[in-house]
C-alpha cells in the first residue's frame, strides 16, 4: 500500500510537470518558429523548463526502479539515472540563478560602471550563458566520475551498488549547489533590495499619478521565487544529509522535490503575460470541447428517449 502510494504521487507530480513544462517549451518555440520576438527572459525559462523536465524525469526513473526491477536491474542504469538527474538539477539551478541575475540587471536602478558593464554583458549575451551553465553542470559531473574512478570507487560502486557507496557523487551535488545557491540569494537580495529603495523614492516624490503595481507585482515575484527557491534547496540538502550521514534515501523527500518546481513554473506562466494568455487560451478550448460533447451526449440520449 505503501509503495501505490509513492507510486501515485510520483506519477501524478510527472505528468503535471511535464504538462507545465511542455506547455511553457511550446509556447517561446512556437513563438520563435513563427518570427515574434523573444526575449532573454523567455530563452531563460524555456531552458529552465527543459532542464526541470529532465530532472523530474530522472528523478521519477530513481524513484520507480527499486519498486519494480531492483533484483534483475543493471547497475549502469541507476547510475546513470543518477547522474543524469544531478545534471539536469544543477542546470535548473544555475539557470535559476541566471534568471534571478537577468532581472536584477534589467530592472534594478544601480549606476556603478560595473553594473551598468554587467547589464550590458550579460543582457546582450544571454544564450551564452545558458550554454555555459549547461557546460558548468556537465563539468561538474565529469570531475565527480574521474576523481570517483581515479579512486576505485567507480568500479566498487558498480559492483556492489548501495545506496552508501554513491557517496562520492553526493559531492558532486552538494558543491554545485551550493554554489548556485550563493548567486541566486545575491541577485535576489541586490533586486529586492533596488526596487524597494525606488518604490519608496517614487512614493515619497511629488508625482501622485505614478502607478506602483507594476514594481509591486516584481517584488512578489521576487518573494515568491526566493521563498521556493529556499524550500527547494533546504529539502535538497535534507536529503543530502540523510543519504550522507545515515545512508538513507527518503523516497517522500523526491517526490516533494519533483512538486516544488512544478508549482514554481505554473507561478511563471500565471506571472507572464505571454504565457498565461496562451493558457487562457488552451482552458477555453478544452472547457469548449467538453461541454460541446456534454450538450452532443444530451441531444443523442433525448433522441434514444424519444425513438
Amino acid at each position: 500500500m505503501q509503495y501505490l502510494g509513492l507510486l501515485a504521487s510520483a506519477l501524478i507530480a510527472l505528468i503535471a510537470g511535464l504538462v507545465i513544462h511542455l506547455f511553457i517549451i511550446g509556447v517561446n518555440v512556437t513563438n520563435w518558429w513563427k518570427g515574434r520576438s523573444v526575449t532573454p527572459i523567455d530563452h531563460i525559462v524555456t531552458s529552465l523548463g527543459m532542464s526541470r523536465m529532465g530532472a523530474q524525469c530522472a528523478n521519477t526513473l530513481l524513484l520507480l526502479i527499486p519498486m519494480f526491477i531492483w533484483r534483475n536491474l543493471d547497475p549502469h542504469v541507476y547510475m546513470v539515472g543518477g547522474l543524469s538527474y544531478t545534471f539536469f538539477s544543477h542546470a535548473s539551478n544555475w539557470l535559476t540563478s541566471l534568471l534571478s541575475i537577468v532581472f536584477c540587471l534589467k530592472i534594478s536602478n544601480f549606476h556603478s560602471r560595473l553594473f551598468l558593464y554587467l547589464r550590458g554583458m550579460i543582457v546582450h549575451r544571454t544564450v551564452y550563458f545558458i550554454v555555459a551553465a549547461v557546460l558548468l553542470s556537465a563539468v561538474t559531473i565529469l570531475m565527480t566520475l574521474l576523481a570517483a574512478s581515479s579512486d576505485g570507487i567507480y568500479n566498487k560502486t558498480i559492483t556492489n551498488l548501495t545506496y552508501c557507496n554513491n557517496i562520492p557523487f553526493v559531492y558532486s551535488a552538494a558543491i554545485g549547489a551550493i554554489f548556485s545557491l550563493l548567486f541566486y540569494w545575491i541577485s535576489s537580495v541586490l533586486l529586492f533590495t533596488s526596487l524597494y529603495h525606488h518604490t519608496a523614492k517614487m512614493k515619497k516624490s511629488s508625482n501622485s499619478s505614478i502607478n506602483l503595481e507594476t514594481y509591486y507585482s516584481v517584488m512578489k515575484f521576487v518573494s515568491f521565487t526566493f521563498i521556493y527557491n529556499t524550500l527547494y534547496f533546504i529539502w535538497f540538502f535534507f536529503c543530502i544529509f540523510n543519504y550522507f550521514f545515515h545512508c538513507v534515501n527518503l523516497d517522500w523527500l523526491h517526490i516533494i522535490l519533483n512538486f516544488l518546481p512544478v508549482l514554481h513554473s505554473s507561478y511563471l506562466i500565471y506571472k507572464t503575460a505571454k504565457l498565461r494568455s496562451q493558457m487562457s487560451k488552451v482552458l477555453q478550448n478544452v472547457t469548449d470541447f467538453l461541454f460541446q460533447r456534454k450538450d452532443l451526449e444530451t441531444r443523442e440520449n433525448i433522441e434514444v428517449v424519444a425513438l
